[in-house]
């Protein structure tokens, strides 16, 4: 039987590439499908969808609320929860009015995290983009006032002298009331429903080989980790990857639909027509 080729394309993350290393490595039970694999900057892949390069990839769900013409979101996969959203750092304490002003360092403006900063300082408008693994050193050598920090950031800032203004996915909480809804998985609509529906099982059966089988993937993660601490590439996964990653379920579609609802309501993006979720 000939294997149906697919380009996908995820982050070099420790989540991602501890996700995705059974289903891109021959460990899971899958003759009909084979995949082309590209690791790209969170950024970089938000920006593909311009092209749709991508038949599947991981997006951040900002990006994926302006591409849902084009592309649905698979149910596993994703990084959701609690406890999980971006941290707005700098060298020393900044009042409202100061950040207001403050030329802040963002991992990207088609991610999450520019969202939520958006949403709690929506005068804050300079904005600089930076690969996200640049942005500690950017504050620590005020190139920027402050900076906007995802992935494994979050765990080195402080060893770095650097502090929190604020916790950007308590924010979120304490406004929605839902979980963090930061990137999900989107796959291209034009495709066929087997295929999604096997793409979504596949990749549901990747995350669960990955808790079962840790050690496998971890060279794999290790190669493409920004930050090469192994205590640090464990913590980066042990809060990105949860029960979410094999399923959205109930409580995490109404965490992507409440973001989406509070994007329109704040006018960033057009009402929804379109399904959301493959079924």
């Amino acid at each position: 039987m000939s294997s149906k080729k697919l380009k996908l394309g995820i982050s070099p993350c420790p989540n991602d590439t501890f996700i995705f290393h059974a289903l891109t490595h021959g460990k899971l039970n899958n003759t009909d499908l084979d995949f082309e694999v590209e690791h790209l900057d969170v950024e970089a892949l938000n920006q593909s969808i311009v092209s749709q390069k991508f038949d599947v990839c991981k997006l951040s769900y900002a990006a994926l609320a302006n591409s849902l013409d084009d592309y649905q979101i698979l149910r596993s996969g994703g990084a959701l929860g609690k406890g999980v959203g971006p941290l707005l750092i700098a060298r020393e304490e900044l009042k409202e009015e100061e950040i207001d002003e403050a030329v802040i360092a963002i991992p990207g403006e088609n991610t999450t995290a520019n969202f939520l900063l958006s949403l709690a300082y929506p005068r804050s408008q300079k904005k600089r983009v930076m690969l996200f693994s640049e942005i500690e050193d950017a504050v620590l050598n005020g190139e920027v006032d402050a900076g906007l920090i995802i992935h494994e950031n979050r765990f080195t800032y402080q060893d770095k002298g650097l502090i929190s203004l604020m916790d950007l996915g308590n924010y979120w909480e304490e406004v929605s009331s839902s979980l963090i809804p930061l990137g999900g998985i989107a796959v291209k609509r034009s495709l066929d429903e087997k295929t999604k529906q096997e793409l979504q099982r596949l990749i549901s059966e990747s995350v669960q080989y990955a808790f079962e089988h840790p050690q496998e993937s971890a060279d794999y993660v290790k190669a493409h980790a920004a930050e090469m601490d192994e205590h640090v590439i464990q913590q980066h996964i042990d809060l990105y990857v949860n029960q979410y990653s094999v399923d959205l379920g109930v409580e995490g579609e109404a965490a992507v639909k409440t973001l989406f609802d509070k994007a329109v309501e704040k006018e960033l993006l057009a009402e929804i027509s379109k399904p959301i979720f493959v079924s």
